[in-house]
């Protein structure tokens, strides 16, 4: 059976993976044994994604990027140049602690901006947007625009990406889309 993915001659996909269609994985790029990546990914240079990490349809994951084992992405998340997950909170060369990888949660729509750090056990909210050089230690919210180290909210981010601004009634519209949100005790959601 023919594949219905596009693999560079120089990418390797382990045995026991599940590759979308319509998926695209580029140059020097590693698939490791058990990922499920799922249709019309973009799968960047120089890419590790290690076992059984599961990638939803839509996604792109751009150069050098590091997912490691944990790491559950849904659909439409957006990985930027050299952002990197971890998986275990107190890694020691001479200690195995692979029975001790924690999962990560990545919503829907998320973005993740170029040499973030993910730390793991923490889920990121659907459409958040995590800022370039960020590193993330706590629980994301949807919707949130984080930045900094450690990261912290700086805002709310639409679904295109766009920075909301509410008015006293909790309310507000999205530049780009004209999509209307909602803000209820610190939570935001579409209307």
């Amino acid at each position: 059976m023919k594949n219905e993915f596009f693999a560079d001659s120089t990418a390797i996909i382990d045995k026991g993976c599940i590759i979308g269609r319509g998926t695209k994985i580029w140059h020097f790029s590693h698939i490791m044994t058990g990922c499920k990546i799922g249709e019309n990914c973009n799968i960047g240079q120089n890419v590790v994604i290690s076992p059984d990490v599961v990638l939803g349809n839509n996604c792109k994951v751009q150069n050098n990027v590091s997912v490691y084992t944990g790491v559950i992405c849904g659909d439409d998340v957006f990985l930027g140049p050299s952002c990197v997950f971890t998986n275990v909170i107190n890694p020691r060369a001479s200690v195995n602690r692979k029975s001790e990888y924690k999962k990560t949660l990545i919503g829907r729509g998320v973005t993740i901006g170029a040499n973030a750090t993910i730390v793991c056990g923490h889920n990121i909210g659907d459409y958040a947007f995590i800022g370039a050089g960020a590193v993330v230690a706590d629980e994301v919210p949807a919707y949130a625009l984080m930045v900094g180290n450690p990261a912290r909210r700086t805002g709310w981010m639409s679904r295109f990406g766009c920075k909301l601004h509410f008015n006293d009634n909790g309310e507000a519209v999205c530049p780009e889309s004209g999509e209307k949100y909602i803000m209820i005790d610190g939570k935001v959601s579409l209307r």
